[in-house]
């Protein structure tokens, strides 16, 4: 599976108004709606066609669907009827509870649901079978276009469909959701806060209810207050538990939604309520202030009006809210800014990202566990240069994302578990290295490391310099990540990756053949009896004397030199350009070699002829080269077998290559500084 290097330079937010068309043609929604008015025909898009590749991946539908349009499902089909609300959100035969519940706290904020749902969307008459939504992904807020083909059995939806049989909002918004993530089998199974983010490019935090701070009901009245989307689940203990229903109505491992929170008075003291909405628009709480429970007596018509109290089996109850904290087990809340919510201040937010990836053998070292390759996954330093307002500390939120996971999971990938360590910078540029890491340890770090596909914690770290580690919890595993940093006040981050830089030692000379030494004269006397009198030797001939040397090195424990090995070594030493390898240009080489194969045994650390790849940066560097993580990534990608080893042969070859360039390199440097005096004489 391949990952490309990612620019992990510090960017700007993305808004809203920027969205990206993600269409094939390149076209906008409107130029491919008119393409459609002006031919008389009805969007058909070619991107997620109207097939079983769109709906599965990995199993074929139980019954045959049909697609069809909202006209042929009803006479009278409308895409919003009565205003969006969260009635409008009935699970179907999809296990995609997380993204309903989101959904349904979307409603919520006409603002955020204007933003995601383009409301000026019907199927009058101006109808082209074309509809559009707006998603934020990794820093990018996408347009997806989509026909309006649902899926259907019977002539019902199959799948997210409205309590209103001719409005059609929140199937269509469920089918862009699908063709943003592959198909609709994707959106199986995930966490209620990946989709509100990606319905506002906000932040999610988590709270283990058990555990949640003493003001906690404050903590959901503000999140509530301020627009945010908050969700709520049951854990299981284990597979068969999933959709298990308790004796009180609730359904186990089931992700519900949070869409208000209050205070009534009841029996001469107040009682604070929480209420609850389940996506499959029924199935309720059945325990104490349920729809049709003996408390509801007690409180006036008007006060259950303000409260939007009604006892409807539409899936959305009031609990009281210390049975809540009995009950549930987990809150999602996805904040439209990450203000803290057990603060009663707002307050501006500084954000700036990181794109970045993990590539098997170079840098993706898995967490700290893993101390041989931890120092070998991407490092990015965050300077924290201002003290929040009346605080001895810096305030900020690390939020680190796996991207893409979902949109994989056709071809087998899974989220990985992930997570992050902070270190305080030991004030040096560059990518630290293992010894760094063994003998210092972490200022702060991720609360755990999770299988979700973003992991965010909220710090305070007194003002310094601090490098920040993202990795996968196990070594090798390959995945594109995007980190946020949100702070209180303006925090510089950077990446630690290396500037590609040469610091080659001046070649040596070899010795005059007066003054030669015994290893000189066992190569004379080997180099005559193979090349003649002309003392000059071809690639085929170089093979057998480097192998011939190498052999009778006691220390030196790896394979024979491949004959690519001996063409490049003759590429980079001819200077005659015959083709040929004299007995000087041999000595001058045999110096070099003699250096690389100390280099290649000091990080042969278990003296088995091959080396960690992921040593390759420290080798390299001990050998005169500085590379980026780019470059590091395609030479492993060159070099380096399945087990992540890389022989001294191809050690070699990496070398000659890097020589060769690097000569380029300095020869172009050397001509420009000419023209530039030249122009400068002139």
């Amino acid at each position: 599976m391949p990952y490309l290097y990612q620019d992990s330079k510090p960017r700007p937010p993305a808004l809203p108004a920027a969205a990206r068309t993600t269409h094939s043609s390149g076209k906008v929604f409107e130029e491919l709606k008119q393409e459609c008015l002006c031919k008389g025909v009805l969007f058909e898009d070619p991107d997620f066609p109207a097939c079983n590749s769109s709906l599965f991946f990995s199993e074929k539908p139980l019954v045959p669907f049909i697609w069809k349009r909202p006209r042929d499902i009803v006479k009278d089909p409308k895409f919003i009827l009565r205003g969006a609300t969260r009635t409008d959100i009935c699970q179907g035969d999809l296990g995609d509870c997380w993204l309903l519940a989101a959904i349904a706290s979307l409603t919520l904020n006409e603002k955020t649901l204007a933003r995601v749902v383009p409301l000026d969307q019907n199927f009058g008459p101006d109808y082209a079978g074309i509809f559009h939504f707006q998603f934020w992904q990794h820093n990018e807020w996408l347009d997806v276009v989509i026909d309006d083909r649902l899926p259907t059995f019977k002539g019902r939806l199959v799948f997210l469909h409205s309590a209103e049989h001719n409005e059609f909002w929140s199937a269509l918004l469920e089918k862009a959701y699908a063709k943003l993530n592959g198909c609709y089998e994707a959106l199986k199974g995930g966490s209620t806060v990946e989709a509100m983010e990606d319905f506002t490019g906000g932040i999610g935090e988590m709270y283990e209810v058990k555990k949640a701070p003493d003001n906690f009901y404050e903590i959901l009245e503000k999140a509530l207050k301020r627009c945010s989307m908050v969700g709520c689940s049951i854990e299981t203990s284990s597979a068969a538990e999933s959709e298990a229903k308790t004796p009180f109505g609730l359904i186990k491992g089931h992700a519900y939604s949070v869409t208000g929170i209050d205070e009534v008075s009841y029996g001469g003291r107040r009682v604070q309520l929480i209420r609850i909405r389940n996506p499959w628009g029924q199935v309720e709480w059945s325990g104490p202030w349920s729809d049709n429970s003996p408390e509801w007596r007690s409180v006036s018509l008007s006060e259950q009006r303000r409260l939007s109290q009604a006892a409807l089996d539409d899936g959305e109850f009031w609990m009281k809210f210390e049975d809540f904290q009995v009950h549930f087990d987990k809150v999602e809340i996805c904040n439209l800014t990450p203000d803290a919510l057990e603060d009663s201040s707002a307050h501006k937010w500084e954000v700036t990202i990181h794109q970045g990836s993990w590539v098997r053998g170079s840098t993706a070292g898995g967490c700290r566990n893993f101390l041989e390759t931890f120092w070998t996954n991407p490092q990015i330093k965050l300077h924290l240069t201002e003290q929040d307002d009346g605080q001895d500390d810096c305030t900020f939120i690390a939020a680190l994302m796996q991207k893409d996971r979902r949109k994989l999971k056709k071809v087998g990938a899974e989220m990985l578990t992930i997570g992050y360590s902070i270190y305080e910078s030991p004030g040096r540029d560059g990518h630290l290295g293992k010894d760094f890491f063994r003998y210092h340890p972490s200022k702060a770090r991720s609360k755990t490391y999770i299988n979700l596909r973003e992991v965010s914690n909220r710090f305070k770290l007194p003002p310094g310099d601090y490098i920040l580690v993202p990795t996968t919890f196990e070594p090798h595993q390959e995945a594109d990540f995007c980190l946020r940093i949100f702070s209180e006040k303006k925090a510089i981050t950077e990446d630690l990756d290396e500037n590609v830089a040469i610091d080659l030692p001046e070649p040596l000379n070899p010795s005059p053949s007066p003054q030669e030494n015994e290893e000189e004269k066992q190569f004379r006397a080997l180099f005559e009896q193979i090349s003649g009198k002309d003392m000059e030797i071809a690639a085929e001939e170089l093979e057998h004397v480097l192998n011939a040397v190498l052999k009778k090195t006691k220390n030196i424990k790896f394979k024979n030199l491949t004959l690519i090995s001996c063409r490049n070594i003759i590429s980079l030493m001819d200077t005659s350009g015959n083709g040929k390898l004299e007995f000087s240009e041999f000595k001058v080489f045999w110096e070099k070699m003699k250096k690389w194969i100390n280099i290649f045994l000091q990080f042969d650390f278990d003296k088995s002829g091959s080396m960690s790849s992921y040593e390759l940066r420290s080798a390299l560097k001990a050998a005169g080269y500085q590379l980026n993580n780019y470059l590091l990534q395609l030479i492993v990608l060159r070099y380096s077998d399945e087990e992540f080893q890389i022989e001294f042969d191809d050690f070699l070859n990496c070398l000659i290559r890097l020589e060769n360039a690097s000569r380029v390199f300095q020869a172009l440097s050397v001509k420009n500084k000419e023209f530039i005096n030249l122009n400068i004489g002139e």
